[in-house]
């Protein structure tokens, strides 16, 4: 008899912890099904989907790069958390079909309940997906003061056009100005990541003009200690690291797939594995 189970597709595959952590909780919990990976290249998606239709074992699928977008294609409706993102990270089968959700609003909610810092004045950096996760979450909890910082202005003002505050667009030669006196950071971008452009260096040094309370959160988990995050350690700003957003967007997917909550009574030992 086979087992039930979900995975995680993208191109490249081999690098995801989302195997190591769903697996982590199937065996705390008991459960006889099991999480893997599969490579799938983008003109596979649709042949991939077809396939999966008829294995009445597969629960879902989590989404990584670059299928986010497109999987919306191949899916029979859209859960609420796809919303304004207009992308999915997550694929979940239903009674009625396929069904596309996004997860990143729980791991950004993750992180910002690890932070002390009331959130009246964030900077975010970036303005794709990640960063339109953040906006929706930020737009329920935060104060009043946005600042974004991103290349696109166009891009940038279409984002900034859907908060209900008061938010501001900041070019990265502006970024001391972003971050004067903010009690928040938060990276968005894949700036900081293995095999992506650094951090640009006027960016960390402008660190120093936040809030001495401030807390940098950086969604990147590739290196897990980015050097945003050094330089918030050496300013003894509260951190947030990437692994913390990763493991909050893989608890709900998980409650999807499998029917009962992740157990996160256990993610001190969970996290001990993936940093192993």
């Amino acid at each position: 008899m086979t087992r039930l189970y979900a995975e995680v597709i993208g191109d490249p595959i081999a690098h995801s912890k989302s195997p190591l952590i769903h697996n982590f909780w199937l065996a705390k919990l008991g459960i006889d099904a099991e999480y893997r990976a599969c490579h799938v290249r983008p003109d596979e998606l649709e042949d991939y989907f077809t396939r999966r239709r008829g294995d009445t074992e597969w629960r879902g699928c989590n989404v990584t790069m670059p299928h986010k977008q497109a999987v919306l294609d191949f899916v029979d409706a859209r859960g609420w958390s796809v919303g304004k993102l207009d992308a999915a990270n997550c694929v979940v089968r239903t009674g009625t079909g396929l069904e596309a959700h996004n997860t990143d609003g729980a791991g950004v909610c993750d992180g910002l309940s690890r932070v002390s810092s009331d959130l009246w004045s964030v900077c975010l950096i970036g303005a794709g997906g990640a960063a339109v996760a953040a906006r929706e979450e930020l737009d329920a909890i935060c104060g009043d003061d946005l600042r974004l910082v991103a290349r696109d202005k166009a891009k940038a003002e279409r984002f900034i056009d859907e908060f209900s505050f008061e938010s501001r667009w900041f070019a990265f030669d502006e970024v001391a100005n972003a971050m004067r006196d903010a009690n928040g950071v938060i990276n968005a971008s894949p700036l900081g990541m293995t095999g992506r452009p650094a951090m640009p260096e006027p960016v960390l040094d402008a660190l120093a003009l936040t809030s001495a309370e401030s807390f940098v959160f950086d969604m990147v988990y590739a290196p897990l200690e980015t050097d945003l995050l050094k330089r918030a350690k050496a300013l003894k700003r509260q951190r947030v690291d990437g692994l913390v957003m990763l493991v909050g967007q893989a608890a709900a997917a998980f409650e999807m797939f499998f029917g009962q909550p992740a157990p996160r009574e256990h993610d001190g030992k969970l996290r001990a594995l993936l940093t192993a």
